[in-house]
């Protein structure tokens, strides 16, 4: 009996211990003219341009090559390659799987104060050794200006590194309620099995995100990059590593994209897909687990951003000065056309007064006119090349589209050139039908239609934005009137997750803006938000009773019902 009593009034096996992080938003960096970061930018620009990088596969602490060789180029370069990769095939997939269960059991134990210090040390490795390396390979390889690789892979991605740890730090502090001499509490556990992260081209951050997020909260990953992300995505690797991530904590296997999509969803030890990408590659990875989910351990989960078909809408009463309209117009050519439209959450179709049509048209052409389209090492281009030939070719044929329809005009631009660079100009289309399927297929590069209503069918054109597409990823209005904004915020409601009240549909912050959306635009998990990283813990419930139980009958008991 006193073994017994001494085994109840023991303590449980784990307290939170307290502890601090303050996590904060990363300033972006101006790179003027006579700045320390410009010189550190372009000693990393000689660098990385000045030859072929390896980049090898990666499982838990090996380095390996294949006979399957692969390059990235440079999309503004096409001819000039980048860096030297290779793809893992089905045996080193599976060897990978096998190796990340055997790291599963001890990370998923290493204290959580332990986890958060190394993403700590990752994000001051982003905001300091390699910032520039970051910069740099993401210009190059992914074909972004200074300011957008600047905001992507240092500033998101070291926010994203951070607010994950705060977001956990504070999930952890909620404890459920212990009542008499009962010691309830709940542990956080990694899932059983591993998480595949499928990372796109357009984001250096979304990549280091994929599998940095589930990998914080103690999973073990096999991180599939993009092909034309290789060489930045690499540098985030290698500096969790050196940040002190584990080896085989999360393996780094660039791998054909149906090939890897076989092995993960046959592999019994899947736990979930972490998925940034083409909604029909969601559907299909979804597909397959359904086909195998009898042969999982655990019913896997599925995470997914899948682009968009995003809308500004403009009201009447939005332009109430030359001021407003000025606004409109820059606001909806930053979301169309930077990072040649090549943003889940760009512009895409545009909706406006026809009394209004005439002035914004004008603006639209006036500012576009004088955009540089060129390499993102001259500074003065304010876009570059679209990311291969063939994002190139399905961009060039939309536009040779709008050249044949007679429902189809372009206003700008529509010009396309791949002899040096996947080049095409900033091109804006105005359409009669707004059921064109210029109005509901995402183009995924720099091509805005715009569709001019009358003005007295608002509430129609409300309706029509809601259904014409399939996707509910970002939208923006610019409405001046409170009551007709009000009645707009209704009707639109379910068509982005991101939604923008006279600002434009792109730019959302980490911790200000938790970026996702719904329909076929993904699960809207909220990237950047508290509920995100919550999505891959597995929690368990524990009691401790210390109270000794004499007996098995209830005092009710005693007294017989009288009826």
């Amino acid at each position: 009996m006193q073994s017994m009593k001494k085994f109840l009034l023991a303590k449980p096996l784990r307290f939170y211990s307290s502890y601090t992080y303050q996590a904060t938003n990363e300033p972006i960096l101006s790179y003027e003219k006579g700045t320390k970061e410009r010189d550190s930018l372009i000693e990393k620009l000689k660098n990385y341009n000045s030859g072929i990088h390896e980049v090898p596969i990666v499982v838990g602490d090996k380095e390996y090559t294949t006979d399957i060789v692969k390059y990235q180029v440079k999309p503004h370069d096409h001819k000039s390659r980048l860096a030297k990769f290779y793809y893992a095939d089905k045996a080193l997939l599976n060897k990978a799987i096998d190796v990340s269960q055997c790291a599963l059991r001890g990370w998923d134990l290493t204290p959580f104060e332990e986890k958060a210090n190394i993403f700590a040390k990752a994000v001051d490795l982003i905001r300091g050794k390699y910032r520039f390396d970051l910069v740099a390979s993401t210009m190059l390889g992914q074909g972004k200006t200074i300011v957008q690789a600047e905001i992507d892979a240092a500033c998101e991605l070291a926010d994203f590194f951070s607010f994950n740890v705060k977001w956990a730090n504070e999930a952890r502090q909620w404890q459920p309620i212990s009542a008499g001499k009962a010691v309830n509490r709940l542990e956080w556990r990694a899932m059983e099995g591993f998480w595949a992260s499928i990372s796109p081209f357009n984001f250096t951050a979304i990549g280091g995100h994929l599998a940095g997020a589930p990998a914080f909260m103690g999973n073990v990953v096999l991180w599939k990059p993009s092909d034309t992300a290789i060489l930045s995505n690499y540098i985030v690797f290698k500096l969790l590593r050196e940040a002190g991530l584990p080896p085989g904590v999360i393996n780094f296997v660039p791998s054909d994209g149906p090939v890897f999509g076989d092995v993960i969803t046959r592999s019994p030890f899947l736990a979930g897909v972490n998925f940034t990408g083409s909604s029909r590659t969601f559907e299909a990875i979804w597909r397959n687990v359904g086909d195998n989910i009898s042969t999982y351990k655990s019913f896997p989960r599925l995470i997914g951003e899948c682009g968009g078909k995003n809308y500004h809408l403009i009201h009447r009463s939005a332009v109430q000065s030359q001021e407003c309209l000025e606004h409109i117009v820059n606001s909806t050519i930053r979301s169309a056309f930077e990072y040649s439209g090549q943003k889940c959450s760009a512009c895409s179709r545009c909706y406006v007064p026809k009394s209004l049509w005439p002035r914004f048209r004008d603006g639209l052409v006036d500012v576009v006119s004088g955009l540089r389209l060129g390499s993102p090492l001259d500074v003065g281009n304010f876009l570059s090349a679209v990311i291969d030939g063939n994002s190139y070719k399905k961009i060039r044929n939309y536009i040779d589209q709008a050249k044949k329809d007679g429902n189809l005009k372009i206003v700008c631009g529509g010009g396309y050139d791949e002899s040096i660079g996947y080049y095409i100009q900033p091109t804006i289309i105005e359409t009669t039908d707004p059921k064109n399927l210029l109005m509901y297929e995402e183009i995924f590069g720099p091509v805005l239609t715009v569709y001019a209503y009358e003005d007295d069918e608002y509430d129609d054109i409300l309706k029509l934005i809601d259904s014409t597409s399939q996707y509910a990823l970002t939208g923006a209005v610019f409405i001046a009137d409170q009551e007709i904004l009000l009645k707009s915020q209704r009707a639109l409601r379910y068509s982005a997750g991101n939604f923008y009240i006279n600002d434009k549909s792109t730019g959302s912050i980490v911790a200000q803006q938790p970026f996702g959306g719904s329909r076929k635009s993904g699960t809207n998990d909220k990237a950047g938000s508290p509920q995100y990283i919550m999505r891959f813990v597995n929690p368990q419930s524990i009691k401790s009773q210390s109270e000794l139980s004499t007996r098995v009958d209830y005092d009710y008991m005693k007294d017989p019902l009288e009826f």
